[in-house]
């Protein structure tokens, strides 16, 4: 048997999205610049992606900006706006367990002349939004926080760290990774008061190489690829006609049964949490199963280094990460498992399962029985 529980790396690609983007590779191939019947074609499915995409919002069509992925689309929210308002301002917030596409450009900023204050999070993960209240000065001009963490699952308030930021300093712009919560969760950014809303692709069943930014209206914002001046002039280069197509088609996928979805991974996290609690030497870290997103369980394994529990876990068909897919492919010491207080010991000890609609009950049983074989052998081999 197979048990795929590494979908906060990448899931698999639907069918539908697949089947219309090989429509447009092999049919409706045109560049959607060119101004003949194939060119309007292919303009035609970008603007259907962006209809469908602005639905799930409730965003105006001209406020989506299509990407190659969430690392570009962090790093030109934070990037762009920094350098568009620094004459206002050069602080920015964001928190202690960003993932490293925002994290890396916060870094970049600071050696540009910009200071940066990082939020710490309790031992669920969770931002203190009166640390934030605190945080914002006259000269802060942009809020960068993720809404799902990536690697335990915790949720941030963004809707009232958003009317904290309003009340506090209303000039300043709130950026949201929603690169883990999209697809999960109804998310109206202009209703709650966020401006930035950065989103990947193939983290909801859409293909790799897609994703958008959200930019609300008026948000001033500059572009970090210059060109042809596509998008808007926000983002040139050739459109990715079939990404851009089969993210649409996953995004409506996603958000025509978002209720439902949402109960089943539930389901499936209640499942396999009540069940590795039992198993010796395991622990959950970060929020209750209601407390944190659907589809994310952080697990440390007392005495057991993370890569050895991975690919013991993969000769069984089992497939998990160590860490952030996207920080390197080795895995390295968390910052987000060091922020929460995780102890020295389980720093290196830690993986995490990550489920989709596609994963069964069956598939959580399976994993459950093969860790409780094999970690009581694999802790006999503790480290002193």
């Amino acid at each position: 048997m197979e048990a795929y529980f590494d979908n906060s790396a990448t899931t698999r690609c639907s069918a539908a999205a697949a089947d219309l983007m090989m429509k447009v590779l092999r049919e409706d191939f045109g560049n959607p610049s060119a101004l003949h019947g194939r060119g309007m074609a292919a303009e035609q499915y970008i603007r259907d992606a962006r209809k469908k995409i602005a639905a799930t919002l409730k965003a105006k069509e001209k406020e989506i900006f299509f990407t190659s992925g969430g690392t570009e689309a962090n790093n030109l929210a934070l990037v762009g706006c920094a350098m568009a308002n620094r004459r206002s301002g050069r602080h920015l917030i964001t928190t202690s367990i960003e993932h490293p596409s925002v994290e890396n450009p916060m870094r970049y900023l600071e050696e540009q002349g910009f200071e940066v204050t990082r939020l710490g999070v309790d031992r669920r993960g969770v931002i203190d939004l009166q640390e934030l209240r605190e945080a914002l000065r006259p000269d802060t001009t942009l809020v960068s926080m993720m809404h799902v963490n990536n690697e335990i699952g915790a949720v941030e308030p963004i809707e009232e760290a958003a009317a904290v930021i309003r009340q506090k300093q209303p000039s300043c712009l709130f950026h949201v990774d929603a690169i883990q919560s999209y697809g999960k969760y109804a998310i109206y950014p202009r209703r709650i008061g966020v401006d930035l809303l950065s989103v990947s692709g193939h983290k909801i069943h859409g293909p790799k190489g897609s994703g958008f930014l959200y930019v609300r209206e008026k948000t001033r914002i500059h572009p970090q690829i210059l060109g042809g001046g596509q998008e808007g002039g926000m983002r040139s280069g050739t459109e990715n006609v079939p990404a851009i197509a089969g993210l649409g088609e996953a995004a409506r996928e996603m958000y025509d049964h978002l209720d439902e979805n949402r109960e089943y991974l539930y389901g499936l996290k209640q499942r396999f949490m009540d069940g590795a609690a039992a198993i010796p030497g395991v622990t959950l870290n970060g929020p209750a199963v209601r407390d944190g997103a659907p589809h994310i369980v952080s697990v440390s394994v007392d005495g057991v280094r993370s890569e050895v529990l991975l690919h013991a876990l993969e000769e069984k068909g089992i497939y998990v990460s160590a860490g952030s897919a996207c920080s390197s492919n080795k895995p390295s010491v968390s910052r987000t498992l060091k922020a929460i207080g995780l102890e020295n010991r389980l720093l290196d000890s830690t993986v995490r399962f990550s489920f989709s609609i596609e994963n069964t009950a069956e598939e959580i049983d399976y994993a459950l029985g093969v860790m409780g074989e094999l970690i009581p052998v694999l802790s006999r081999f503790t480290r002193h």
